[in-house]
């Protein structure tokens, strides 16, 4: 059955609902709900902060009474399952709603088809997996970890107009984008549970990879990728690690007495499986997936952004091009082969471009 312009409408706006949370309802997915009744929204709800309470247990208490004949929009599969809070699907059908207009159905197995399913023996009319493509990029993160035990990963990558990150060995940490890009980048931290860089990048950069947004106390898990716990202690990032959650992944062989040393610190650290002599990205990707984590956000370096393009775990790129040039020899930002998978046919496509005051982004989505 079409969707009308008018359903169409109302399950954007609780798309949009669900945004609110994004990169802070972990472990669950970021879901949007409106209660819509006689052409009149009487009920909204959005995944709360830590994933409790759910979109369409907020949007019906709030709609009350005026939920009984309404219709529901809700942007994932209401759960059906007792965890600890009860069955959303049961809140659905006692408050009285009498039309869904859901968006996917949830591959959580514990749910699986069975909210929408429970709903139709219930009477009520339900029309789901609505708006695919929008629902997919909504809850990508929730779905690539309950499908394939890991995050989804957006990449970020600034560049200057002759394709370096970075300079020499000794050259200072070189500022690449300007403010409106780099307010953009804090943005698109606070819509990630984590934000992730290789040892490479912390050693050169010394990065805080905290939000820093008016108003916005968000606090991303930071993460570096470590196989052999190089972190100096007195790094920005262990210095912070009791005031920011910070994460170091190693290997298996990694010293014990630098483990002990950042652990007294205030890191957490965790190991994981090498790959060629570099920790397995997959693997660590996993380590976060278990914590509850569904999307990351990883700002490199070059070399961990070539290994997540190329072995498919980017599911979207950003790519911030300085108009300036470094004009000599540097760090490249991008491989020669990451280059041209991104602008291949065959692995990415191009979903949005243009501009961050002075400076040119392309957003890449994996296919």
């Amino acid at each position: 059955m079409a969707l009308s312009l008018q359903d169409e409408r109302y399950f954007r706006a609780a798309l949009a609902l669900g945004r609110r949370n994004l990169g802070a309802a972990a472990p669950n997915p970021a879901v949007g709900a409106l209660v819509v009744k006689d052409d009149v929204v009487v009920g909204r709800g959005w995944t709360a902060l830590g994933g409790r309470p759910h979109a369409e247990t907020q949007a019906l208490a709030q709609a009350g009474e005026q939920a009984r004949g309404a219709t529901l929009y809700v942007t994932l599969e209401p759960c059906a399952h007792q965890g600890r809070t009860p069955p959303c699907a049961e809140a659905v059908i006692a408050a009285g709603i009498a039309r869904v207009v859901g968006g996917l159905t949830d591959p959580d197995d514990r749910v699986a088809g069975e909210g929408y399913a429970s709903l139709r023996r219930a009477g009520i009319a339900v029309e789901s997996d609505v708006l695919p493509d929008e629902g997919w990029r909504a809850h990508r993160g929730h779905i690539l970890r309950v499908t394939e035990g890991r995050p989804m990963v957006t990449l970020k990558i600034a560049r200057t107009a002759d394709g370096q990150a970075a300079g020499g060995p000794h050259d200072p940490r070189l500022a690449i984008t300007g403010p409106a890009a780099n307010l953009r980048t804090h943005v698109l931290r606070a819509m990630h549970e984590a934000i992730m860089v290789g040892i490479g990048t912390a050693l050169a950069d010394d990065p805080l990879m905290t939000v820093r947004l008016p108003g916005c106390d968000r606090k991303p898990l930071r993460v570096v990728l470590d196989a052999g716990l190089d972190l100096p202690l007195r790094s920005r990032l262990v210095v912070g690690a009791r005031d920011f959650p910070t994460l170091a992944i190693c290997g298996p062989d990694a010293d014990s007495a630098r483990r002990a040393a950042l652990e007294a610190q205030g890191v957490m650290v965790e190991s994981c499986a090498l790959e060629g002599g570099r920790l397995d990205l997959r693997a660590a990707l996993g380590l976060l997936a278990a914590r509850g984590i569904s999307r990351v956000f990883s700002e490199g370096g070059p070399r961990v952004g070539a290994a997540l393009i190329a072995e498919g775990l980017a599911d979207e790129t950003i790519l911030f091009t300085s108009p300036k040039p470094l004009g000599r020899k540097g760090v490249e930002a991008l491989s020669a082969e990451a280059r041209e998978t991104l602008a291949g046919a065959a692995a990415y496509r191009v979903v949005e471009q243009g501009d961050f005051g002075a400076d040119r982004f392309v957003h890449y989505e994996r296919i």
